[in-house]
């Protein structure tokens, strides 16, 4: 059985990898706001808009709560967060192995390659 957690990064990831969904939850970090408020920019209908914002509900980047006649739409931080924390540990690593290929190529002994050094050149 697949990690949980490893399905709703996958999720998560895809459902960014649109760039109107990735402009939604940029937008959603200064506030809440309806799908009508949402649909406002793009050259999309309202109905796509929706969509959207279900695709980044099903990867728990976003909710929505009825308030009186709205139906905002929040941002889950903690799903960026999840995210986040993802890619600080790939990148820590990723960082470490390139430290260690740097001190692997510094204690290798330096050659010249200037060819100045054969004093012994063809023809001589």
């Amino acid at each position: 059985m697949a990690d949980p957690l490893e399905e709703r990064l996958s999720r998560s990831f895809a459902a960014l990898s649109d760039p109107v969904r990735r402009d939604i939850i940029a937008r959603l970090t200064v506030g809440d706001a309806t799908v009508s408020d949402l649909a406002v920019p793009y050259d999309i209908s309202l109905q796509a808009v929706s969509k959207h914002v279900k695709v980044l509900a099903d990867a728990g980047l976003v909710s929505q709560r009825k308030e009186a006649q709205r139906r905002p739409v929040h941002l889950e931080s903690q799903a960026l967060a999840a995210m986040t924390g993802w890619i600080e540990r790939h990148q820590q690593r990723a960082e470490q192995r390139m430290a260690r290929l740097g001190e692997v190529l510094a204690d290798l002994p330096s050659s010249d390659t200037t060819g100045t050094s054969d004093t012994h050149g063809a023809g001589q």
